[in-house]
């Protein structure tokens, strides 16, 4: 299934995708698709819904597919080349650090320049949702906690993060940060998430081409190894990293700037699509 939400900011409506790439409205069936939604008991009882009796939806703006994210987990230097790129050792253990909450952002609105920011970047994702609670898990048993798949949009702004005093939360998590969606696509439309290529594009120039096949950890190894410091609950994102084309990485550096629009996708995950604004205008 793709699970979607739309409507206005704060009042999406739950939804899903059918066979015509039609958004179908779930109201009827689910109050909203949240943690119980995503448990394998949530999601086989939303696989049993008769799709062609349910509304169409047309013309609403997507939200985030879920609710109900407790934290959003990130991974840094998770690619090679990317790695390389930023003139960053290749870490021997995954790299994690936390996007806060208030980031969250429909895949499709305005993402904001933060205040002071002079170097904010784009890295394309791959989102994974956890479905079961997952604590000191095993990798083997890894994916039997991951309900599905995403597109994720890391923002960063890259002097808070890397020049301002330590710590890559600060340029990770400003408000609109975590651009989201625009469907959650459950884990058994995903045959392998180690096969996915993932692409962005800033004013329609491609600069981002990869494939999660050569992510550094992946996913299975992402999710024990995150379990064993904290605990997954049903709803959490892991942002998995992002392959080499960031701003950064280019000689000289390019960052966003207000007018430019960011345009980025992962196989059968479905595509965003940004502009971006000065500090102020939402």
């Amino acid at each position: 299934m793709k699970l979607v939400r739309v409507g206005k900011p704060g009042a999406e409506r739950p939804g899903l995708i059918d066979a015509e790439g039609r958004v179908r409205d779930l109201s009827g069936v689910t109050g909203g698709i949240g943690a119980a939604d995503l448990s394998p008991a949530g999601l086989a009882r939303l696989a049993q819904v008769d799709v062609g009796a349910l509304p169409v939806v047309e013309g609403e703006r997507f939200g985030v597919p879920w609710s109900g994210i407790g934290k959003i987990v990130a991974i840094g230097l998770n690619y090679a080349d990317h790695a390389a790129e930023a003139g960053m050792p290749l870490p021997a253990e995954p790299i994690v650090f936390l996007k806060a909450n208030s980031s969250l952002n429909g895949p499709d609105d305005a993402v904001m320049l933060p205040f002071g920011s002079v170097k904010s970047d784009w890295e394309v994702e791959l989102g994974v949702v956890i479905g079961t609670t997952a604590r000191n898990v095993a990798r083997e048993s890894a994916l039997q906690h991951v309900a599905g798949y995403c597109v994720v949009n890391d923002v960063s702004e890259r002097e808070f993060q890397i020049e301002r005093g330590g710590t890559w939360d600060k340029g990770k998590g400003c408000d609109t940060f975590c651009p989201v969606g625009p469907w959650l696509v459950t884990r058994d439309e995903v045959a392998d998430p180690q096969a996915l290529g993932l692409w962005l594009e800033v004013n329609g120039e491609r600069v981002q081409q990869g494939s999660t096949a050569t992510m550094v950890f992946d996913v299975a190894t992402l999710v024990s190894y995150v379990s064993r410091f904290m605990t997954l609950h049903p709803g959490d994102l892991i942002c998995t990293g992002t392959p080499p084309g960031v701003g950064m990485g280019f000689k000289p550096p390019r960052f966003l700037k207000a007018g430019d629009t960011m345009r980025l996708g992962i196989d059968g995950l479905g595509e965003q699509r940004q502009g971006v604004v000065a500090y102020g205008e939402l």
